[in-house]
């Protein structure tokens, strides 16, 4: 199910529409897993007829099924149902299937984009993304996020965007300082999203402004 556009705002395009990484199933497939092999093991041991038959029988049916519905398929539906928006504009959280919750936090606010990866996530891809933001929201961890370096280099590619067409608009006031900017570069830079040359360039660039 892809995020639906009709969300957008006029002038508003999607870069990129995710949803979480595989990796965030293999904990219910576990479960259920052994759920199966626990009702495959222990059913054939319930005695042969009678009430004990008929109540170790519901006991296991019952909480079995409670473990696959309350955790397996809460986590598939919210898996399925949630989506990392990057737009030119904004980024979006949004997931639930009846009960929707979303938040959204504008590319202007951005402070700095972190990402995180143990071995084994850089070995398939995901990874956890921290944005910090101006405002009450601070700190907005997401997890299990596909390519989170690459996602990163494209939020800051388009924030970088964003705060040049408000440059020409009527919100000057939200523009960053020269130093500001040149510090944000060094950053980028050092966390290797930008190259040197790039730095070079973006640098000479403002300071031609100035």
């Amino acid at each position: 199910m892809a995020f639906p556009k009709r969300l957008l705002t006029t002038d508003e395009e999607l870069i990129l529409d995710l949803r979480p990484h595989w990796i965030a199933l293999v904990g219910p497939i576990v479960v259920t897993v052994l759920v199966l092999a626990a009702w495959a093991i222990l059913i054939p041991k319930l005695p042969d007829r009678g009430f004990g038959h008929t109540a170790g029988l519901i006991a296991l049916l019952a909480g079995g099924a409670f473990i696959l519905i309350a955790y397996c398929l809460r986590t598939l539906i919210r898996w399925a149902t949630s989506h990392f928006v990057v737009t030119n504009e904004r980024v979006i959280h949004r997931q639930g299937l009846i009960s929707k919750t979303s938040m959204e936090i504008p590319l202007d606010r951005l402070q700095n984009v972190r990402f995180h990866q143990g071995v084994f996530e850089r070995m398939i891809g995901a990874g956890d993304l921290t944005l910090e933001s101006a405002g009450e929201r601070g700190d907005n961890k997401f997890s299990d996020i596909r390519h989170p370096e690459h996602v990163q280099k494209v939020i800051y590619e388009h924030a970088e965007a964003f705060t040049m067409r408000m440059q020409g608009g009527v919100r000057q006031e939200a523009t960053p300082s020269m130093t500001q900017e040149l510090q944000r570069l060094a950053d980028l830079r050092d966390r290797g999203a930008i190259t040197e040359e790039e730095y070079q360039a973006q640098k000479a660039r403002l300071l031609g402004g100035s």
